[in-house]
């Protein structure tokens, strides 16, 4: 017995090396479509979980290397997303963690049922139940905007299984407190030239610039594209800003832009297949 349990033993990996320096991954195991916030010197990290409940794990670090899970902030779906059977792959698609007014927000979009949203003003829980922000088929990889002005924005991406569209990111307002969306879902980036299959945007402001980060090109094979803008609805520039170029690492798909609490260092936390 104790020969056999030798047998099966392994090492928990850590990216930390313990001498200040780290080595990636962070983290070595799925977690598709990660997102990131910083709240003072806390981070906070939610990812995809598709069909599994408990949904949207939420994970804190103090320093981007090594984190914990505390939580997860979907303890039941409503009962019209409930599925009679597991259904691999669906459900909860590519989160955005955000913190605004004193409050958390994870939003989410379900390929045929539209974004949803859950709130705490504890990440460790317990988030409220789900509300579904915009009812549509196809709008995924959302994440919510807080202006200056109170106005709220949700940038998103088009799942071409369902929307029958792809290769474009389209945005719609929402009421501020981010519980509905008003009028009409509009485009604000068409990526069928440069940029196939672009997704995933993450939405933030530095300075008099609107930034959206979004991978193209698929997840094995894609690069990482950013948006830039003085106007929340465009027009939009372009940048490939990461790519495989001539390595042997295929290139990196979505995730998040974070300053340090100090706001001398910039880093990029992403999934990588």
């Amino acid at each position: 017995m104790s020969a056999m349990a030798d047998e099966y033993v392994s090492e928990v990996w850590s990216p930390d090396l313990g001498n200040g320096k780290y080595i990636n991954p962070i983290i070595d195991a799925d977690y598709s479509d990660p997102d990131v916030v910083r709240v003072g010197d806390d981070y906070y990290m939610t990812a995809s979980s598709f069909s599994d409940i408990p949904g949207l794990p939420v994970l804190h670090s103090k320093d981007l290397v090594n984190w914990t899970i505390i939580g997860h902030a979907i303890a039941e779906m409503p009962d019209y997303a409930k599925f009679k059977t597991p259904n691999h792959g669906n459900a909860v698609w590519a989160p955005s963690i955000r913190y605004h007014n004193g409050e958390f927000f994870i939003y989410y979009g379900d390929p045929d049922l539209g974004i949803f949203m859950t709130k705490t003003k504890n990440p460790a829980g317990p988030w409220e139940p789900l509300t579904l922000v915009h009812k549509a088929k196809g709008i995924i990889d959302c994440c919510p905007f807080w202006d200056e002005d109170g106005k709220a924005y949700l940038p998103h991406g088009y799942a071409g299984s369902r929307a029958g569209v792809k290769s474009i990111i389209g945005m719609i307002e929402m009421t501020p407190d981010g519980k509905s969306t008003i009028g009409q879902d509009r485009i604000i980036y068409d990526g069928h030239l440069d940029n196939e299959t672009i997704e995933g945007a993450k939405m933030y402001k530095r300075g008099d610039w609107y930034y959206i980060f979004s991978p193209a090109g698929g997840v094995p094979t894609g690069w990482q594209e950013v948006l830039r803008s003085k106007n929340p609805w465009g027009p939009y520039e372009t940048r490939n800003v990461l790519e495989q170029g001539d390595t042997d690492m295929n290139g990196p798909h979505q995730g998040a832009w974070i300053d340090t609490p100090d706001g001398k260092e910039d880093w990029f936390i992403h999934f990588q297949d």
